[in-house]
């Protein structure tokens, strides 16, 4: 049953000293009558009252907060240092205390120029992608070193989760891929086919659609479509995985995180992303057939032998050699981007929309690098 709370001044038997007795509950229940009572009770208090709280009764957040109000920071402080007050009431007094402090003042923002604020972005951005690339370097490092130590020794290969994730990776993108590059296939034969007609070179049309298909498109648009669709996945799962501490538990128990769900994801996306970058191909390529046939007059047979005689293995072997370094490098930056997920949804969604906007960047990236290098050594 609960005990009506009460506060009364009193005048010491000793000496003239102020006092105010506190007791009764202070809870939820008594919260409206005293809240009604605070500003009178407060205008009570003198600076040499002394706070008796030897009768207090029940106490939750509530009643703390209005003993907060009522006896200001610095009453409260002496409250907390009486030795009668029970360890749990003054554990939630601070806290109360704590929660209910104003936040400190702002310093002063210093006034500074526009090129200085400009500079000043530009430094932290800089920062911000030096860490991020030291960090992903260190992370593809682990992941070598771990594939290496595993590599002899089969037994410890996760065949089970590397046919998981080769299907979700590699089987079920077949049809976007396909679709997708058969539609930019088409594209690119009627603008080229446009373009061509002007010059009478609309035959070249063929030669168009097979260098820009085997040797950039195939690749890019597959690693491009991975990049959005299984690093984002990889991340999500990895992330929700360490947001619910089951990377910790696999800890616990003596395996090793990246052996675990790293290698499996990285080993599927370099087997699924060659072969959907041959589809990417075959399908980019029958767009332009079907362009060329509806469009030019240039019947499948006539398009197949143009591009027997004029395209060689090569331009093949250009475009196929880039599947594994963009398969390796997304997997490894949606892998790390899960494992940097901090333990809440929003960071989950945060670090997956980073993972995407970092790999679609670094196949870019690479791609342009590696087209140069190709165009340097007469590829």
């Amino acid at each position: 049953m609960s005990e009506t709370p009460f506060v009364r001044s009193a005048d010491s038997a000793a000496s003239t000293v102020p006092m105010l007795h506190i007791g009764g509950d202070w809870t939820l229940d008594h919260y409206r009558p005293l809240a009604a009572r605070l500003d009178a009770l407060r205008a009570q208090l003198r600076a040499d009252t002394r706070i008796d709280i030897a009768a207090l009764g029940a106490l939750d957040t509530a009643g703390a907060s209005l003993l907060f109000e009522l006896l200001g920071q610095e009453r409260l402080r002496t409250v907390l240092a009486d030795a009668t007050l029970a360890p749990e009431r003054r554990a939630l007094l601070q806290a109360v205390a704590g929660a209910l402090t104003g936040p400190v003042a702002e310093a002063p923002r210093r006034s500074g120029s526009a090129i200085g604020d400009v500079l000043e972005h530009v430094g932290i951005a800089t920062g911000i992608f030096w860490r991020n690339l030291t960090g992903l370097l260190g992370f593809i490092g682990i992941t070598l070193e771990c594939g290496l130590r595993i590599l002899p020794r089969p037994w410890r290969w996760r065949l089970t989760s590397l046919t998981a994730n080769l299907e979700k990776t590699g089987l079920d993108a077949v049809p976007i891929v396909a679709l997708l590059t058969f539609l930019v296939g088409a594209v690119v034969a009627f603008l080229g086919a446009t373009v061509l007609a002007d010059f009478g070179a609309s035959i070249f049309t063929v030669d168009l659609v097979a260098f820009s298909f085997l040797r950039e498109f195939g690749v890019l648009l597959t690693a491009i479509l991975v990049a959005g669709r299984t690093a984002s996945a990889f991340t999500a799962q990895i992330g929700s995985m360490k947001a619910n501490e089951e990377i910790d538990a696999i800890r616990v128990i003596g395996l090793d995180p990246v052996e675990l769900l790293v290698l499996p994801r990285v080993a599927a996306l370099l087997i699924a992303l060659p072969i959907l970058t041959f589809i990417a191909m075959l399908a980019g390529i029958v767009g332009g057939m079907l362009v060329c046939a509806l469009t030019l007059d240039i019947s499948p047979t006539m398009f197949l032998s143009i591009f027997e005689n004029d395209v060689s293995l090569r331009h093949f072997l250009v475009g196929m050699a880039k599947a594994p370094v963009f398969a390796f490098l997304i997997a490894v930056i949606g892998c790390r981007e899960g494992f940097k997920v901090a333990g809440s949804a929003q960071s989950v969604g945060e670090h997956t929309t980073s993972a995407v906007v970092q790999s679609i960047f670094v196949v870019i990236l690479v791609d342009a690098v590696a087209a140069l290098f190709y165009m340097e050594m007469g590829w």
